[in-house]
Formats: structure tokens, sequence, C-alpha cells
């Protein structure tokens, strides 16, 4: 498309910009990564020899503080007494850069991301090279959290023009915000197969002085392919696509890529991807007496499976880190997402209300009470993180891990004490250790230690079922699992006298929407009204903190202010699509659990109020950010993979099937229908990059059963036929509670809800689909036999 390359000197050449969008990998894209094994340049950079390195040291941060001081974001508060001259992302910096001619230096990245401390210890805390970026650049810092549309556009960009993509994200534009060069992380000297930061920047000085036509040429010609690629609109379709052929096809992905040994759908590093379970799940229920029915039941409860046991989850404090390192789940990336411990919660509450395997209720349990402890705010609300790094002591350097780690010798100090009844002499450290697989000399491997940190250190793993450890020494299945729990007490124990990560304190309306249907989901399937409650507190304080009255729009983010206050940025930041639609999908999942239909009207008001922002009445489908607050940026773009977070689109989708399903409104069917059709090519090419919404073209083909109780929401036979709904597994339902007030907020939606009748006086059920209704119902048992045909 270019012709003929060109030249930025001494090497450096722009990218083609022909070049496609890169097709994602299975479960997850490169999107999802916190990653530095390979530089991801879009330019080709020259490697740099022995003659061509230098000592370059990190300075001392400076005391005196540049403009990042004023925000909020705890990553851009990490950046503030570097001395880079930061700008945060906004009008000042563009004009200042339109004004000096001079480019834009764009680094995105997150304050939980252990790549990015690692280029601020080393490039963006060195004076040199701070010197280099405030003479020649204009640095602007992102936290990718607070606005996913800069990162989104760009990394679009990054992986477009090179080998992959990442956080830390670095970009460099044109004053108009045009990318031209762009790459993740970059050592801040050259090596003997990566380029360093300092060449890079000098090279692109010296091309933008004397290159800098064909620099904005080429630039443009990038943007305009990204432009042309990434479009997603109805075009001339009519219709979706056929889901029975959208959903074989993304099975047979699926399972062409399924490691059979260890679960999970990818070569080391895997993800979680709660998406593709719930997508089996969906599967197996539609496909159950058939043999791919049953592989995939067996294919997502065994990634659960081997997942809990492994180090991925954390056996002593709970909760999951963020991705393995190997096949095994063994070795993490320690870092904990909140949006990971919402999507698992999830997940193992419908594993459980699949196979009655209490493991995977517990696992879900265990997920909401590290939640509670660790990232809820006295208010309600939910934080985002917790870092992989933190100190393996006061005052030493933080390392990855350290926090979650133990050596032989702690764990045989902490449980020092005889084991009854064992055929062997036996401590309580010892059984721990033989159970989780520690050794003296640590279970991490030099490969999965790059920095030498964890040499003599474990990382706590199921290595044998309570059977085989019982067999082992002779012991009672039951004695084993209280001296287990025992010993995990207690190191739980040792390990608050740890120093703790660094928590980012920041709170998403999107993540605290997904946690909403964590703990009602949870609540619902188990039965418990306190996890219930959690959800109730979480959406309260969504609409205290985060939801603008006036305007009736959501906020992005609020933070964790002194003595458990919550402060906001000024001006606020407003909320993009993936904070409707989670959110508006914890609300119907609370309405669910909760049945008080008030969240279910606020469910109904931000969808309206999405539509109005985001809707593309000409394409269909949902645009990620409004117009006006991304004005500037190159694309516009509609998010279209379901990765480490399910799509906004996807979950815009079955949340307006589930709207329908409760209001009866056919504007949003048709929506819904729209929004199908637009992505139809997207899903014919590649399905298993949109598992959730191939789930959301099951569900509009299948039609969604309204289920309606109608009893009084205190009395025991009403709640014992809501329990049994809510105890199977049901994805394409709305679950609707009808006392039998016809001005009621649903009867006034749906007045057909006013036709139906308790019979006897007692509470009764009634299965309703493409209006018409099932006889009525009154036993739970009568109605668990109806729900499962």
């Amino acid at each position: 498309m270019l012709g003929a390359r060109a030249w930025l000197g001494r090497g450096l050449l722009l990218p083609r910009a022909a070049r496609g969008l890169p097709t994602s990998r299975r479960g997850s894209s490169s999107r999802d990564k916190d990653r530095s094994v390979t530089v991801s340049s879009s330019v080709p950079m020259p490697i740099g020899g022995k003659g061509s390195r230098t000592n370059c040291s990190p300075s001392v941060p400076q005391k005196v503080p540049n403009r990042l001081i004023n925000e909020k974001s705890p990553y851009l508060l990490q950046h503030a007494y570097n001395p880079v001259d930061w700008y945060p992302w906004g009008q000042e910096a563009f004009d200042k850069a339109r004004k000096e001619n001079k480019p834009i230096f764009l680094s995105v990245g997150y304050s939980t991301c252990h790549w990015c401390h690692m280029m601020e210890e080393e490039s963006f805390q060195n004076e040199e090279i701070g010197r280099l970026l405030n003479e020649d650049f204009v640095s602007v810092k992102v936290d990718r959290e607070e606005r996913p549309d800069v990162d989104k556009v760009y990394m679009t960009f990054v992986q477009a023009t090179s080998s992959g993509g990442g956080w830390p994200m670095n970009v460099w534009l044109t004053p108009n915000l045009q990318p031209f060069v762009g790459g993740t992380y970059f050592p801040p000297e050259d090596g003997l197969t990566r380029v360093g930061f300092r060449t890079v920047l000098l090279r692109i000085r010296e091309q933008w002085k004397q290159n800098k036509n064909t620099l904005l040429e080429n630039s443009q010609h990038v943007t305009t392919a990204l432009l042309a690629r990434s479009e997603i609109s109805m075009g001339d379709r009519q219709v979706p696509p056929s889901a029975a052929t959208m959903n074989s096809r993304c099975f047979q992905q699926l399972d062409e890529g399924y490691d059979e040994e260890y679960g999970g759908f990818a070569e080391a590093p895997k993800f979680p991807t709660p998406v593709i379970l719930n997508f089996l799940f969906s599967y197996w229920l539609s496909h159950r007496l058939t043999q791919d029915g049953s592989r995939a039941q067996q294919m997502a409860l065994h990634t659960l499976k081997m997942m809990a046991n492994g180090g991925i989850r954390d056996h002593v404090g709970q909760g999951f880190h963020r991705y393995s390192t190997d096949r095994q789940w063994h070795i993490p990336h320690f870092e904990k997402m909140l949006y990971d411990q919402a999507q698992l919660a999830v997940a193992y509450s419908q594993a459980f209300q699949i196979s009655g395997d209490e493991f995977y209720s517990d696992v879900a349990k265990g997920i909401l009470q590290y939640v509670a402890r660790n990232l809820s705010h006295r208010s309600g609300g939910f934080y985002s993180a917790e870092d992989a790094d933190s100190p393996p002591e006061r005052g030493m350097r933080p390392r990855e891990g350290a926090f979650y780690v133990w050596t032989v010798k702690e764990v045989q100090h902490l449980l020092p004490e005889p084991v009854l009844g064992a055929t062997e002499p036996l401590t309580s450290g010892q059984l721990l250790m033989k159970h989780y697989g520690l050794t003296e000399a640590g279970n991490i491997s030099p490969s999965q230690d790059p920095k030498g940190e964890l040499q003599g250190q474990n990382v706590l793993t199921v290595r044998y079922s309570l059977e085989l450890t019982a067999a082992r020494f002779g012991l009672d299945v039951d004695a084993v699992r209280t001296l287990l729990n025992t010993g995990l007490e207690k190191l739980f124990q040792a390990r608050k006298h740890r120093p703790k990560p660094h928590l980012d304190s920041k709170m998403l309306a999107a993540w605290n929407g997904l946690m909403v249907s964590g703990y009602a989901v949870t609540g619902a399937v188990l039965g418990q009204e306190r996890l219930i409650n959690y959800a109730i507190n979480g959406a309260k304080f969504l609409k205290r903190h985060m939801f603008d009255v006036a305007s009736g729009r959501l906020m992005r983010t609020c933070y964790a202010g002194p003595g458990g206050t919550v402060e906001h940025s000024n001006p606020p930041c407003w909320g993009f699509l993936e904070d409707y639609a989670f959110v508006v999908r914890g609300l119907l999942d609370l309405y669910e659990a909760s049945q008080e239909s008030s969240w279910l009207e606020w469910a109904l008001r931000l969808q309206d109020t999405q539509d109005r922002l985001f809707w593309d009445s000409q394409g269909g489908g949902y645009f990620c950010s409004e117009a006006e607050l991304g004005a500037g940026l190159p694309l516009h773009l509609k998010d279209d993979q379901d990765g480490a977070e399910p799509s906004a689109n996807s979950v815009s989708a079955h949340n307006l099937l589930r709207m329908h399903g409760f209001t009866g409104h056919k504007d949003w069917m048709d929506k819904c229908v729209c929004l199908l059709t637009a992505f139809s090519e997207r899903m014919r090419r590649v399905p298993v990059a949109l598992p959730e919404m191939v789930r959301a073209l099951s569900a509009h083909q299948q039609t969604l059963k309204q289920i309606v109780i109608c009893g009084d929401p205190q009395a025991k036979d009403t709640k014992a036929l809501l329990q049994c709904v809510h105890s199977i597994y049901i994805p394409n339902k709305v679950l609707i509670l009808a006392n039998g007030d016809p001005s009621s907020f649903l009867s006034r939606q749906l007045p057909f809800l006013s036709t139906l009748r308790r019979l006897e006086d007692r509470a009764t059920a009634y299965v309703c689909e493409d209006q018409a209704c099932s006889m009525p119902i009154t036993e739970p048992c009568e109605l668990r036999k109806l729900l499962h045909q």
C-alpha cells in the first residue's frame, strides 16, 4: 500500500500500512497480557552491539513533582516524581505539541502492571532519558483502566503493525494524535536482542526533524488502513448468522486447542478466560444428549478443577492470580484483578449448579471471601486490583510474588506439631508440604524465574487428592482435611505480617458491575442472603457515587480517599460502553437474586442512556465511547473480542434480550438483532473470538424462558420455588416475581402477569415461552422436572 518503504534513518523502517489486524489466539489476545518477552515495536529496530551499550542506572526520583501529582489515578501518581515532564491525556498536552511542533510520546499502563514498574524504574526515573523526552517530545501518561478508549485505539495500531501488544504500551503520535511508531516494553539501553529506549528516542527525534512529512504521510496511510479493517456494521446483511452453525464452529475451534491433560485452551501463558467456560456450559445444555455436549461439559469442569488446584489460585488467602506462566496452572503472574474474581465466582457457581460437586461452590465462596476482605471499600464499592510485586521484607526492593511464596523452612517453623496416628513420623508442616508440592530446593524452575528472585521458594499447588494424601500416611480423610485447613490458616496469619502488595484503590463502574453479578449470582445459587447483600451494597455504591442523577450518566471512576471517603476526578471521567453494559448486567442479576424491582427499573433507565450515547444508528451495534469524549482520536471503535473481560457488545446483546423478556418492549429485541447482524462477519470468521456473543445469538434464536413466580416474597413456599430456579443452570431465562399487584412496575410492563393466579392460595410458578405459559406448578420438584426438559 505504501509502495516504497520510508526510511526513518539508520535502519528504522515504518511498518507497511497494509498489514492486517492479527487474529487473536484462542481464549485471550495479547491485549490481555502484561508481557515483556518480546519488544513489540512498529518499526524494525537495529540490534545494539557491544559497543552501543552503556551503563545507565536509574536515578533517585526527584523531590519536585510533575503535573501528575494533581491526578487521582494510582498509576499516574506512581509517575508523579519522575524527571519526565508528564502531562495527563488532554487538550493542554495536544496544544503544546501543536504549538511547539513536537511529536507526542504516549505511554499507557496500569498501576499493578509488573513491566510498567520495570520501565518506570529503568527509564522514566532516569535523568538523561527524562531530559530527552522533555526537550524533544510532549510526554503523556494514561491509565488504561481510566481511558479504555485511548488504550484500545492505540493498541489496535500496535497490534496491527508489530508482533503483538501488551503493557506498558508506548506509542509516538503526531500533534494531531495520529500514531506513527509503537511498541511495548523497551529496556533503557541496547542489548543483544533488543533496541534500547534511549536509542528509539534519538532515532525518532532525528527522523522528526529530517523526514517529518514522510512520517505524517505514512501515519495517515496506516490510520486509513486501520479504519477500513476495524469497521463493524450491518452492511447489506438483514439477519444474523445461524446460531447452530456458529455454535458448532466455536466448539470445534475450542476442541482443537484444548489441553487434555491440564485443561485450558492455549500454550503458556494460560488465562482463566471465563467467557469460554460460559460458552461451553451453554453449549452442553443445548447438546446434552450428544457426544459433543458431554465433551463441552467435561472440558469446562476439568479446566475449572485444574485451575482451582493449581498455583494460579491463592490457596492461603483465596482469589485467583491473573494468569499462569506455564501449561500446568502452576506458577502464576501474581497480580489479582477484580474482573477475574467477579467472572470466576459466576463460573464456579455455574459448575456447582451443573455438577452438584461442592468443590466448585467452595471455590466460589473463597473468591468472594477474598474480595470482601481485600478488595472492598467500606461503603460497598470494589477496588480494581492488587499488585504482583511486594517487598520480601520492609525496606527491600519489591519482587514479584514475594507476598505469596514460601520456603520449606518457613512452613516447618510455622507447623511443627506432630500428626498423631500417622504410619510414620510426620509433622503438620510435612503433611502440608507433601499435599501442596513444596520442596527444599523450591518448586519454581529457573526458566520461570529469569531474574532469580524466587530461588528456594514454593508456590502452593495441589498435587494429590485428599484421599491419596490420607492413604499415603494412613490417616482419615476428614482428619487430613482438618489438618490442611488448620495449616493454611496458620500460614494466612503469618502472611499478614509480610509487606502487602500495592492496592489499586481506583473503583471502576464496569468492574463493580461485574462484581455485583458475582455476588448476586453466587448468592442466589447457594441461597446465601449474606452474599446477595454484598451485591446490594455494591449497587447502592454505584448509584450513590458513580451515577449523575441530573444527566442519567454513569461515571467511569472514583477513588478511595482518606478515612474511608470517596473522591472523584475533576472534571469527572464519564462512563464508557462497558461501564453501562456491565452495570446493567449486574442490576439484572441483582433483581433476579433479590426480587427488588428498583434495581430492574434502574437497569432499564441506564439502558436507555446507553442507547442514546453509544448506539450506531447507521451500522448497528455500540461504539466503545461517546463521540464527544473521544474527539480527536483517529479511530471510533466497537469492541469485537471476548477476552479476559467479555466484549461490551456481547454483554449488551444479552442485556437487550433479557430486558425484552422483562418488559416486552420490541425496540430492545430489534436492537439486539441489529447488533448481532453487525457482528456477523466477525463471528463467521473467528467465532472463538466472540464466544459470549455466540451465546447471545443462541439465546436469541432459541427464545428466552420467562419463569414467573406468583407469591408473597417473604413466604416460605415462594422462596422454595425461587430457590428451585436458582439451583438449576438455565442461562437463557428471566426470573420474575409477580406479587399480585396490577400497579407494580413489572405488571405495567407485562400486562399478562395480572392474568396469572396462585393455585389454592399457594405460591405458583409458570414457565412461559413464545407468549404461551405452562400449567400452574406449586411443587418445587415438579418445577425442577419441567425446567430440566
